[in-house]
């Protein structure tokens, strides 16, 4: 049986339930040689238990508590009132008295003491649960450190704690309270070591805070710290602050904030000697709990002793690598609109899919460009290829090419062959369409004959032809023959008109773009559904997958249910975030549609779809006339029209396609999906897995070896959900290199206006309106003339567009997805503006430059 009191210097490493993720710590660096923390014990979660199980109030309390969700704020400010209130008035054991005062009469009654909060869950890799309970400093006295012990106690249910395990998902009867209880320490100067760059995140840096007094000042923001960074142990930048106050400790007792002496202002808080000591000790718990940490210390008479020590859990983890060298990452979300974390069935068959050379990290996938960057000839390929996507990512490997991170080898110096594409007759378009749709249609009826191990490899059969289909060098050809005619068209015009993106009006209402039509498409299913009051009514209150059920017992609802059936069958494969297999599909999930259809109905009147299609067009159609006249005005006019007519006739004629192999691929996986839910569904029978979706936490192989052998890891299957609570929080970095550092690229452009926010521009004009700043599709509760604000954009939201009338997004580049859509909508639009959603209000006036790139806030 555990004690109800334990040293530091005892503490097992076992012991996280009983003394909480602070004492856990300490105590393992108490006993690591040449590491200083000041000595103490630990008031085990047992005495908590003792002290508090009992109470019927108490528990009547918590069980209030558990009822309440993040928004009952009211209701949580005054129940976790209470249960503090309740804590503080309660008697702690004789056995937790006894115990407290027998450790304190071995190490001193009448010294003081920092009393402080060690929870179960805290310190954890997907949960710091940093500042969430209390410490306090310098009590002095048996008494003070009971009712102190008290006081930690009664902090694990402060409003900001209780809300902070509602938003980690963590019941609150799954935390106790363990209360560390050590000498005090009175420190020259105090702060925190973080053992890799919290900024750029390079785990070869070690960043210093640094400021005079107690720590507690700069932990909790209060006064200004010097800030050191320190790589391979030397010194390699100093910020020196102006610390004009700092907190010590009273003669009797607590502590208060003093002005600092004039002449230690702007003092150096910690000498080099000092800062290069304190990294030395830094690297060495780093090596000691194996991942960069976070780290409380302070300096007394020349020594530094350890106050805490836990690991950093907003650092994005780096791809694991064969060898020692250096390596550059380049994130796929942020080409492919999807930046959110995917799960690993999901991330399995992206690499199953691509022949690049992928890598995962922290749930998302990036491609390993060092081998591109090893030489001039392949830096340009990639800088060309990059920039004309994401200028970003081209300016943030620019300056890994600048900082000759990546060692070049010698090559032989060729000419970059010029590309040629051929030209292709139109039709070819429809035909390779076709082909595709009836490839998809033979897989629909062949993988159904499968089961068992037969499922899988006829997956992996199939997933060759998937590949044959997406670099098939026609495909390719058809689409980089629209891409070039469009980029030849705003060259030239630029050049010989003075004007700016020129393409994205003649981009409108193309043929054959499978994701514009499907947002049209919506339009017409609003058409079916408006006349008939009763099924609008009925959508309104929709909150099940089930709706489609009863929809038919309505006066028009069997004509709602046709057109809405029909509309799944077409593109329910589709949903956000639809490259990770694992995501709920539209088919899956039918009430993530209704939002859409209810604002198509409420801002839209009958034959919409083809008005705006045909407005499109017939803006396209004026813009090439006004462009044709005004350059047969010019000298050499006829040929500069006939050149440019002939690309104006490619662009209409291919740009569309660059939609549909994604399509086609998606189409696939869904496909795939349905055939692997069925054998997973065979598994819950067989009591192998508990329920279908615990399949998205296992590999494609991991998945085939379950179902050959009927069996299931469930430890693995909770690391890996662990991993993904971990994960989803992380915002994946544009360019990742291997020691960790995340490199941010910049916009260079001048007359841009004070205070905007720059971005890409990638659909021309100018339009100025309402700012609906929306995270996901289900809550776009969109009026006709609203500018959507949003992280991203993938297909799935192209219903949505035909409601706005401008674009921004914090992602994306010239030829993605909502740029695509915007450009064939007619919606002036930009991309890749960092923090927009943070930055801009819902509800906000704003103006989107969408010719030059930028957005001005009204």
């Amino acid at each position: 049986m555990t004690a109800l009191i334990l040293d530091l210097t005892d503490i097992q490493d076992t012991q996280l339930a009983v003394v909480g993720g602070k004492a856990l710590h300490l105590g393992a660096l108490s006993n690591l040689e040449g590491i200083r923390v000041p000595e103490g014990f630990c008031v085990t979660t047992l005495c908590f238990q003792q002290a508090l199980g009992e109470s019927a109030v108490l528990q009547e309390l918590l069980a209030e508590l558990a009822t309440l969700q993040v928004g009952d704020r009211q209701r949580i400010v005054d129940t976790s009132r209470r249960i503090r209130e309740t804590i503080l008035a309660a008697e702690i054991p004789a056995a937790v008295r006894k115990a407290v005062g027998e450790f304190l009469s071995h190490f001193g009654e009448d010294l003081p003491y920092a009393v402080r909060s060690s929870a179960t869950a805290e310190d954890l890799p997907y949960a710091s649960f940093a500042g969430q309970q209390d410490t306090y400093l310098n009590v002095i006295g048996k008494e003070a450190i009971l009712n102190h012990i008290r006081k930690c106690w009664a902090s694990l249910f402060t409003e900001r704690a209780v809300i902070y395990r509602l938003q980690q998902g963590f019941h609150h009867s799954q935390v106790q309270l363990a209360v560390i209880v050590q000498r005090m320490v009175f420190p020259q100067s105090s702060g925190i070591v973080f053992t890799a760059d919290p900024v750029t995140g390079s785990r070869k840096v070690l960043s210093i805070d640094a400021g005079f007094g107690l720590g507690e000042a700069l932990v909790s923001g209060l006064v200004s710290a010097d800030c050191y960074k320190v790589r391979e142990g030397e010194i390699v930048e100093k910020i020196i602050a102006t610390k004009q106050l700092a907190m010590y400790a009273r003669q009797a007792s607590g502590t208060e904030t003093r002005e600092v002496d004039a002449q230690l202002q702007q003092a150096q808080a910690l000498t080099d000697d000092q800062i290069v000591e304190l990294a030395r000790l830094g690297r060495r718990i780093e090596a000691y709990f194996g991942c960069p940490q976070d780290i409380e210390w302070c300096v007394v008479d020349d020594s530094f002793y350890i106050l805490q020590s836990r690991a950093i859990t907003t650092l994005f983890p780096i791809p694991q690598a064969e060898d020692e060298e250096n390596r550059v990452y380049v994130s796929v979300g942020h080409q492919q609109m999807m930046t959110d974390a995917i799960k690993p069935l999901g991330l399995s068959f992206f690499l199953l899919t691509t022949r690049a050379p992928m890598r995962v990290a922290g749930g998302r996938l990036f491609v390993d460009v060092t081998a591109q960057l090893a030489s001039v000839a392949g830096q340009t390929r990639l800088l060309q290829t990059i920039g004309e996507a994401e200028p970003l990512m081209k300016d943030a490997l620019l300056t890994v090419i600048e900082r000759g991170f990546v060692k070049e080898v010698e090559t032989p110096q060729r000419p970059m062959p010029v590309l040629q594409t051929p030209e292709y007759d139109p039709s070819i378009v429809a035909e390779l369409m076709e082909s595709r749709e009836n490839e998809i249609q033979a897989l629909q009826q062949r993988i159904e004959t499968k089961t068992g191990d037969e499922v899988f490899s006829f997956i992996l059969e199939d997933i060759k032809q998937l590949q044959a289909s997406l670099f098939d060098p026609q495909s390719i050809g058809v689409i980089m023959a629209g891409m070039q005619a469009a980029a030849w068209i705003n060259e030239h015009m630029e050049k010989w008109l003075g004007e700016k993106q020129a393409a994205d009006t003649l981009s409108q209402s193309v043929p054959h773009n499978i994701t514009s039509e499907m947002g049209l498409a919506l339009l017409d299913v609003a058409d079916v559904i408006r006349p008939y009051p009763e099924v609008v009514a009925y959508l309104q209150e929709v909150r099940e997958d089930t709706f489609l059920e009863d929809l038919s017992q309505l006066e028009g609802g069997q004509e709602a249910k046709d057109a809405i059936v029909s509309y799944i069958q077409r593109y329910g494969m589709r949903c956000v975030g639809e490259i990770d297999l694992t995501r709920t599909r539209w088919a899956e999930h039918p009430a993530a549609l209704v939002p859409m259809l209810l604002t198509n109905i409420k801002n839209f009147t009958e034959g919409a779809s083809q008005r705006k299609f045909e407005q499109g067009r017939e803006a396209a159609l004026r813009k090439e006339e006004e462009l044709l006249q005004r350059l047969r005005q010019l000298e050499d006019g006829e040929q500069k029209a006939q050149e440019t007519k002939q690309r104006i006739d490619t662009l209409r004629h291919f740009i569309g396609y660059r939609e549909y192999p994604k399509y086609s691929m998606i189409h696939r996986y869904f496909v795939y999906k349905q055939a692997l839910l069925r054998e997973a569904e065979r598994l819950v029978q067989a009591h192998v897995i508990r329920k279908k979706e615990d399949i998205y936490e296992l590999t494609f192989e991991e998945l085939r070896d379950a179902v050959r052998t009927q069996t299931m890891d469930y430890d693995l299957i909770n690391k890996r959900r662990e991993a993904y609570r971990l994960y989803e929080k992380l915002t994946p970095p544009r360019i990742l290199m291997s020691d960790g550092e995340m490199i941010s690229g910049a916009y260079k452009r001048g007359n841009i206006p004070a205070g905007a926010l720059v971005g890409l521009p990638v659909s021309a004009g100018v339009i100025e309106g309402r700012a609906r700043v929306i995270a996901s599709i289900e809550e776009a509760d969109i009026e006709e003339g609203d500018i959507l604000v949003t992280a991203f954009t993938d297909p799935s939201w192209t219903p949505v567009f035909v409601s706005i009338k401008g674009l921004v997004t914090e992602v994306g580049g010239l030829m993605t997805h909502g740029a695509v859509i915007a450009r064939e909508y007619g919606l002036p639009a930009v991309v890749g503006v960092e923090r927009a959603t943070k930055v801009i209000q819902d509800g906000q006036r704003i103006r989107v430059h969408g010719t030059e790139g930028y957005i001005e806030l009204l």
